[in-house]
């Protein structure tokens, strides 16, 4: 009875002073996990070498792991609208280092890397970097090559290493003949609507990744509108030439029998002529919006 008296008086002093403790570790995990939540990003450890030593047999799967987490990492930002992807290298870096035959990890890394924002990091150098890693460890794998062009071609604007490339994937096992083409065409003409529609089709049909194609078919709509009113700017300069100033509305070039009819952009909205009497988006159309924001990228 004596002893069953003291085991509740221990209970009373000891329970108070555990429910304390456990409330004040509670405390102190809610308060690291604001933390962690802003730090999510971070990687604790960079070295791909490290890692992969680290690894041991397991190196293929932790590459897995970590393109996953750059896919995650990528497409969080990119829903977010954000533009600051500085952890999309090393994350890079670590995943190829793990398995250098991750062809995914070169091609759509690369993607991600190259292109301006908000679409990417802005960082063609460093896709370059990653497609010449890429190639060393897979020499006869010709679509690097052709990401390499790809590279060279849009976001260097180098067009006689984008041609070089080219040429040289075509020598490449299983290469398309398209290859050797482009790098003729490249070399000939630089930059071309064709060339550019052709290798941004590629990319489109090519693609898995669902942010990749969007961002491919975004590009394709907006080459063929800068094209079509490329086209519209010299029906209006032949109308000036007949009646002496440029037209304000599409339906002075249909009137003229310059045009047939109403002209219409990819998303399907009349395209109209600016203050100074070019043709460009209709203010109501999203490629517009597409169109002005990439703009504010590139300056």
């Amino acid at each position: 009875m004596k002893s069953q008296k003291s085991m509740a008086w221990v209970l009373l002093l000891v329970l108070p002073l555990g429910l304390a403790g456990i409330w004040r570790l509670q405390h102190s995990i809610d308060g690291q996990r604001g933390t962690l939540s802003q730090e999510r990003d971070d990687i604790l450890l960079r070295s791909g070498k490290l890692m992969k030593l680290m690894s041991l047999e397991y190196a293929p799967l932790m590459a897995d792991i970590y393109w996953t987490r750059v896919v995650q990492y990528y497409g969080n930002k990119h829903s977010q609208g954000k533009t600051n992807l500085e952890l999309l290298w090393p994350l890079l870096d670590i995943t190829t280092t793990l398995d250098p035959k991750l062809l995914v990890a070169y091609r759509f890394g690369a993607v991600f890397l190259a292109q301006a924002a908000p679409a990417g990091a802005g960082r063609p150098d460093l896709a370059v970097e990653l497609i010449k890693r890429g190639i060393e460890a897979n020499p006869d794998y010709w679509r690097l090559y052709e990401d390499l062009g790809f590279v060279y071609y849009f976001d260097l604007k180098d067009y006689q290493k984008a041609s070089e490339a080219f040429l040289e994937g075509s020598k490449r096992p299983n290469a398309q003949v398209w290859m050797k083409v482009m790098a003729a065409n490249i070399a000939a003409e630089g930059e071309s609507f064709s060339t550019s529609f052709f290798l941004w089709r590629d990319i489109y049909e090519s693609a898995s990744d669902p942010s990749v194609r969007k961002n491919a078919l975004m590009q394709l709509q907006l080459l063929k509108a800068k094209e079509e009113c490329r086209q519209l700017d010299a029906l209006a300069d032949e109308y000036q030439k007949r009646n002496g100033k440029r037209p304000t509305r599409m339906a002075e070039l249909i009137q003229a029998g310059l045009l047939r009819g109403v002209p219409k952009d990819p998303a399907g909205f009349v395209y109209v002529f600016g203050e100074y009497g070019k043709a460009e988006l209709n203010v109501d159309s999203p490629l517009l919006e597409q169109q002005l924001l990439m703009e504010r990228y590139k300056k």
